[in-house]
């Protein structure tokens, strides 16, 4: 069967496919910066692995133990919510080396192999915030663009080389930790200038009616890319997402 490593699996998206394609029979290398075993089903076709992708020397320990793979699936990072006035300096610093220059250097690690045996996918999890401007969200809607760039011009190097290469859009998600997980890094709630902004941008990604996306959403468009050699570079995951990537004329 064929094998995917997936990056981020210990919450949300990344678990959410790590179950459905062990489901699809497949081989799955789950990778997390801190490896939570009890979290997925047991399997003989599943590996877990400690992966940290902005470290080196993680990352080459991680390839190295997964041997050949077949998809590689970048869906590790994480957002912070800050006016640009306010953003620290090393929070935007994470944002890019996580989400950006991680992402970067997983493909790295991978592509060599993958252009040498003309086949492979790698499919980049960014975010449906990077289709129309959007306050407070400014650096982090920065890293996942400049994602979407890199794996623009990637699917163009590589179309020659047989290796197909993917970008899912989410949508909003409040049934995940995203929202929890960027609220350390919020700054500007003591400025009554921000203040309204930042409680309004929180009460609507917390707010669960409406068009929103759903983890099993973002792991059926993964799997829809993995699968399907005739998927589009971009693919809408979730109701939102579809309605975004319509408004913005995406195809």
């Amino acid at each position: 069967m064929p094998t995917v490593l997936i990056t981020g699996c210990s919450s949300g998206f990344g678990l959410e496919t790590a179950k459905l394609f062990l489901e699809k029979g497949w081989n799955v290398l789950a990778t997390m910066r801190r490896p939570t075993p009890d979290i997925l089903p047991v399997s003989d076709h599943l590996t877990i692995l400690p992966l940290d992708v902005t470290n080196p020397d993680s990352i080459r320990k991680a390839f190295a133990q997964a041997g050949d793979i077949d998809v590689l699936v970048n869906n590790a990072g994480f957002g912070a919510a800050v006016p640009v006035e306010l953003i620290e300096p090393d929070t935007a610093r994470e944002l890019f080396e996580t989400n950006t220059l991680g992402t970067l250097a997983t493909m790295q690690a991978i592509l060599p192999g993958f252009r040498e045996r003309r086949s492979g996918t790698i499919i980049n999890v960014t975010s449906t915030v990077t289709l129309k401007p959007l306050p407070l969200v400014s650096v982090y809607r920065a890293s996942k663009a400049a994602v979407n760039a890199l794996t623009e011009s990637l699917a163009v190097e590589m179309k020659p080389f047989g290796v197909r290469v993917h970008i899912v859009l989410p949508g909003r998600s409040p049934e995940t930790s995203f929202g929890n997980n960027a609220l350390p890094h919020l700054r500007g709630l003591d400025n009554a200038d921000y203040k309204p902004m930042i409680e309004g941008m929180i009460a609507g990604f917390r707010e669960e009616s409406g068009p929103v996306t759903h983890a099993a959403d973002v792991a059926a468009a993964i799997w829809r890319a993995a699968s399907d050699p005739g998927a589009p570079l971009r693919i809408a995951a979730g109701e939102d997402a579809v309605q975004w990537m319509a408004e913005a004329g995406q195809p």
